[in-house]
């Protein structure tokens, strides 16, 4: 047991401590990150709008419908009737 319990302590490594940067030093970091993004074209960027538009409307109507089939089968259950 104590063969194991040393294997286990030898493959912890200890975790250095993070070092304060300044504004200046994080500013320039994320600076240097934004050059080497990959902006989209205008093209990529209309045709990716489209399929955000289109699954945010089919995903509306899939809920709608699901709301509308449960609120029936609840009202049909326990006879409820408005109006």
């Amino acid at each position: 047991m104590e063969k194991e319990k040393d294997k286990k302590d030898a493959k912890k490594k200890p975790v250095p401590k993070r070092q304060r940067v300044s504004l200046g030093e994080y500013l320039h970091g994320v600076r240097t990150e934004i050059k080497k993004v990959v902006w989209p074209t205008k093209k990529e960027m209309g045709s990716f709008t489209v399929v955000v538009v289109l699954a945010c409307t089919f995903f509306s109507i899939m809920f709608f419908a699901v709301d509308y089939v449960v609120l029936t089968a609840l009202k049909t259950v326990l006879n409820i009737n408005l109006m």
